[in-house]
């Protein structure tokens, strides 16, 4: 008996040992942690790029920081800034939108809405003039904004005609006497 429990516990051993070997893996090295850039870094990255000519890149940029810091307003100023100096105003008034929620009081967003709007408007309203759609509702409507920014602005005309340069005055040339003008009055010539 002392040899089926020796080989018993030679068994068990044995067990334990191959089993143990199998959970003594060697564990792989999970890489090294990253951390993401920061704010500062990004916005520092993207004005490089708009130093290079690379706006769709500062574009990227500054849509990577607004995301890694949601509260705030930088990256969204600088896209609005930047889609407005484009022409892409759709895009601007967007952009600007979103400062406003971070910042309702900001000043360049309320400008940049505004300007966008505007130009927007006007060639919308060019576009409909040129296809002599504007009339009706759309018509009063236009001219009763018309004059809001007017008064706004506190102009009487949104649009000034082009300056005229001074009229001057200019010597009339004396005429030739016809036959019947006579030499009775000589000032005739100067009229």
């Amino acid at each position: 008996m002392t040899r089926s429990v020796s080989l018993r516990t030679l068994a068990v051993i044995a067990c334990a040992f191959a089993l143990s070997a199998c959970s003594t893996a060697p564990v792989a090295k999970a890489p090294p942690v990253v951390a993401p850039p920061t704010l500062e870094e990004l916005m520092a990255k993207a004005t490089q790029a708009v130093d290079t000519g690379n706006k769709a890149a500062a574009l990227a940029l500054w849509q990577e920081a607004a995301a890694a810091a949601p509260a705030d307003k930088q990256p969204w100023v600088r896209m609005a800034q930047s889609r407005y100096d484009a022409g892409q105003y759709g895009e601007a008034i967007l952009n600007a939108q979103e400062v406003l929620v971070r910042d309702p009081a900001d000043k360049l967003a309320n400008s940049v809405i505004a300007i966008s709007g505007l130009r927007l408007s006007t060639r919308a309203l060019a576009d409909l003039s040129r296809q002599n759609n504007l009339s009706g509702p759309l018509r009063a409507e236009s001219q009763d904004l018309a004059k809001l920014l007017r008064e706004s602005l506190g102009e009487t005309v949104l649009v000034p005609p082009p300056d005229k340069p001074p009229v001057r005055a200019s010597r009339k040339q004396p005429s030739k006497r016809t036959a019947d003008e006579g030499s009775a009055n000589p000032f005739n010539a100067l009229k």
